[in-house]
């Protein structure tokens, strides 16, 4: 498929689609607009939501309320609607800079055109960079380079976008998150689900792990999302 040709469709019920951006590796990601309001899908998997974005905002939120000042130099894995970077933005000291690692190019060019309204003016920040690189290489590539790491790059700990995510949430990868940290630095994961396993995976990679139940917001009445919250032990 020629995704700079597909038009926007009226699937009757369903939404109007958008766009369709290739996703590194395969697979391929929907933009669909409902009314005034937009989603990205994975197949049938909903993986956000304009309406819903209260738990995004708390990934950031929860971070910087812990680190506060500390909080210097930032990861994000993840553009998506911009609802992480957004939250960032707003809590962070003035002097923090924030790197934004997004693998799929065309979200970033959704986030200049049928998505600008909804991020405003969060990547015309003199602090925020845009990476077009994935997530995993910028960790394994500093070590020490940052005071939090935020990744909402699927929708748990387990690679159903892009396999390669594994990485992210494997052993020798948190391993590998918690050396790009500092000094009690936070790794800060969202998922849509809770994962018993994954919080212990965390524990075994010397992190003092903390896991928040965050409400979806809007007019999500799923269950409430779970983000963990991984302090980097010494």
């Amino acid at each position: 498929m020629n995704t700079a040709e597909v038009p926007a469709v009226d699937r009757s019920g369903w939404g109007v689609l958008v766009d369709v951006a290739d996703i590194p590796g395969g697979g391929h990601l929907h933009l669909v607009r409902h009314g005034v309001d937009y989603e990205i899908l994975y197949g049938d998997e909903q993986l956000m939501g304009s309406w819903a974005f209260q738990s995004e905002e708390a990934l950031a939120t929860l971070v910087f309320d812990r680190l506060g000042t500390r909080a210097q130099r930032v990861l994000i894995g993840g553009l998506g609607m911009g609802f992480t970077l957004g939250a960032a933005r707003t809590a962070l000291p003035p002097a923090a800079t924030i790197v934004v690692a997004e693998l799929v190019p065309k979200v970033a060019e959704w986030a200049a055109g049928p998505l600008a309204h909804i991020l405003g003016t969060s990547l015309r920040d003199p602090r925020v960079t845009l990476e077009i690189k994935d997530v995993h290489d910028m960790i394994v590539e500093q070590p020490g380079g940052f005071d939090a790491i935020l990744l909402d790059v699927d929708n748990g700990p387990e690679g159903l976008v892009n396999l390669a995510n594994e990485r992210l949430y494997c052993n020798w990868g948190l391993r590998a998150a918690r050396s790009a940290l500092r000094p009690d630095g936070v790794l800060a994961v969202w998922s849509a689900y809770p994962d018993d396993d994954f919080t212990a995976r965390l524990a075994k990679a010397g992190f003092e792990v903390e896991v928040a139940r965050v409400e979806a917001g809007g007019n999500d009445q799923g269950q409430p999302h779970t983000i963990w919250l991984a302090t980097r032990l010494e």
